[in-house]
């Protein structure tokens, strides 16, 4: 079978069963110190991917696909506006909603938080708020109750649980012989509510006739919220819904409410794959050293192979050749390392704080509290092709020397 004689050479200089063990010893590193830069940055990245997907879910659990309200008034009409967004082909379901902001207090706990009024019929179809109870129900939401469902963390600083009463304190005063004095209601928390969010510490629930009349929405709401049945899709469904209607509605989905979030997660993605990369970097250093040192203990045949009239073209091929066998190996080994950790990385996490009884995640701090990953399939190639395109950077610079050994210099100390 055909094969480039400098593929040959290359591959024969690469032989790790060679002689010289010192230069077989720093190859066997550089191409450690590749499989290691790419193990870690398939592992870590997938970790990312993990935390963005968790915490994508949560957000999912508690927050509508799309909200349409109006702009800075209560939709009165809103069974009509509801009927034609049901006939949209991505619209799974559709339920209205009132929110508005206050304050909870308790004792001498004060916190600041939205209402938001719900219809208990049909927040199952608009999002899993249900799945998402610690304790109570639901259904405990009745008109008239003023009962209310609480975020785990607010439910903890307010010290409140299942049964107690809070005050909800409205951002408006009235006027009474007593003086001037905000609105005050009294409400029975009924359920615990933990998503492992924001959500957790500034959100409170309730029925949306109960909060029509604290909000005194006169008989309107504030908006109707969408289930689609990809929510990937609510950027482009959400622009849709608003040309239909002709911008008569202010039309919000659920990545532009947290766009903050998601933005930063992916610059942090990207820094941080920029920043492992110099791991590869420091590999890529130790394959340059390697190469320099063959070229210069391969001297003499260098010289041979041009004397007997190899260009220097081909010469550099050789150990272009070599670096890139040294690279392929070590990104194959690496893709294959990282892959295995990237996918039980949760379960070895999860092992080492069971046996030296360490936690790693605090659930306060970070909202989740175990290590989640999500393996990529773009991210391994692009590693893969990253670390292959920096084996081959590095082969340049000794690959030109090589090509610049003069056959009559190469071979008078040999003589």
């Amino acid at each position: 079978m055909f094969r480039p004689f400098f593929l040959f050479i290359g591959a024969r200089y690469t032989n790790f069963k060679r002689r010289d063990h010192f230069i077989t010893f720093i190859s066997v590193v550089s191409m450690l110190g590749i499989a290691l830069g790419v193990m870690v940055l398939i592992t870590v990245l997938s970790v990312m991917n993990g935390f963005t997907k968790e915490i994508r879910s949560r957000i999912l659990s508690i927050t509508p696909h799309v909200m349409v309200s109006g702009w800075g008034e209560n939709l009165q009409d809103w069974q009509g506006l509801a009927e034609k967004l049901e006939k949209h082909n991505s619209v799974e379901a559709v339920g209205p909603y009132v929110d508005g902001q206050g304050m909870l207090t308790r004792g001498r706990e004060v916190r600041g938080i939205v209402v938001k009024g719900v219809d208990p019929k049909a927040i199952d179809a608009v999002f899993p708020l249900r799945s998402t109870l610690k304790v109570g129900s639901v259904d405990d939401l009745t008109e008239g109750s003023f009962n209310v469902i609480l975020g785990s963390y607010l439910a903890k600083l307010l010290g409140v649980n299942i049964g107690d009463t809070v005050t909800l304190v409205i951002p408006e005063v009235t006027v009474s012989m007593a003086g001037v004095a905000p609105r005050l209601k009294r409400l029975t928390v009924v359920g615990i509510f933990e998503v492992g969010y924001i959500y957790d510490s500034g959100f409170a629930f309730m029925n949306i006739q109960d909060a029509a009349k604290i909000f005194k929405t006169q008989g309107g709401i504030t908006g109707v919220q969408l289930r689609l049945a990809d929510p990937f899709a609510s950027p482009r469904v959400a622009k849709e819904i608003y040309d239909e209607q002709h911008g008569l509605y202010n039309v919000v989905d659920w990545t532009l409410l947290n766009s903050a979030y998601f933005s930063a997660v992916k610059m942090e993605k990207t820094m941080m794959f920029f920043t492992l990369i110099m791991i590869l970097a420091i590999a890529v250093f130790n394959l340059i050293s390697t190469l320099v040192m063959v070229v210069t203990d391969k001297r003499a045949d260098i010289g041979v192979l041009r004397a007997l009239g190899a260009s220097a073209r081909k010469v550099m091929a050789i150990f272009i050749c070599q670096g890139a066998i040294i690279g392929l190996i070590g990104t194959i080994l690496g893709v294959i390392a990282g892959i295995a950790l990237a996918l039980n990385v949760s379960d070895l996490v999860a092992a080492i704080e069971r046996t030296f009884r360490v936690k790693f995640l605090s659930g306060d701090v970070y909202f989740i509290s175990f290590l989640p990953s999500d393996l990529q399939t773009h991210d391994v190639v692009l590693i893969a092709v990253c670390a292959m395109i920096l084996s081959l950077l590095a082969t340049i610079h000794p690959a030109w020397r090589a090509a610049n050994v003069q056959p009559a210099e190469a071979l008078r100390h040999e003589a």
